[in-house]
């Protein structure tokens, strides 16, 4: 089991509250024996690999290589900062289908990790054919709300499970409490994307530590 907690471009998830933020994630990590990983703004990416050991991810690349790409996210910039891999295609940065499967080709020539998103289990099988080391189903009607898709949805996480093979399968979206953890591991997910629930929480230990407690629930 796996949790990634996406700080996306939160106030609290940036610069000085996103180290703070990864010791919160690497404590949890080592309380509860569960593998945690955060991905960070770009800037960010090298102040909370020095100061944590968990895994800290980018939010985006490009398949770019050395070269004229102003303003692009070249993989061996973020690999060089600390980061260990990156998310790609989360609904509020979307990339075309051949440009994830680029991105993820890229990524695995320098032994880094791809987490792929995706809005359907339709969408989900079709980029699970690229190969990246995990899939997340997150609908992107339910992101940042108050209702999980293993709540709301469950059936978008059994039926992503049942087409993408070889695959881990990661559930995002609205994910809250220790009984949308539990459930949606229940329905077969591996592990769980989560952000504005954790990130902008007012005690982010307790509520990471309670999520935790769902996947040992199983």
């Amino acid at each position: 089991m796996i949790v990634i907690v996406n700080c996306k471009a939160f106030e609290k998830g940036i610069g000085l509250n996103a180290v703070k933020l990864a010791k919160v994630c690497e404590r949890v990590a080592r309380k509860e024996r569960t593998a945690i990983a955060i991905a960070v703004q770009h800037a960010d990416i090298s102040r909370v690999a020095s100061a944590v050991k968990i895994p800290v991810l980018a939010q985006h690349v490009d398949a770019i290589e050395y070269g004229a790409h102003t303003g692009w996210v070249l993989p061996e910039s973020v690999q060089s900062a600390g980061a260990v891999g990156s998310l790609i295609n989360h609904s509020e940065l979307g990339v075309p289908p051949e440009m994830i499967k680029k991105i993820v080709q890229r990524l695995r020539s320098l032994g880094m990790i791809s987490v792929v998103c995706a809005a359907n289990p339709v969408e989900e099988e079709h980029l699970a054919k690229f190969k990246p080391d995990m899939v997340a189903i997150e609908p992107p009607e339910l992101i940042g709300g108050k209702v999980s898709v293993s709540q709301a949805k469950p059936e978008v996480i059994s039926e992503s499970v049942r087409r993408v093979k070889g695959v881990p399968v990661l559930c995002g979206a609205g994910v809250h409490t220790q009984e949308d953890v539990r459930k949606a591991v229940e329905l077969g997910a591996q592990g769980i994307l989560v952000a504005s629930g954790v990130v902008n929480a007012k005690d982010p230990e307790k509520v990471l530590t309670e999520l935790m407690r769902g996947l040992s629930r199983n």
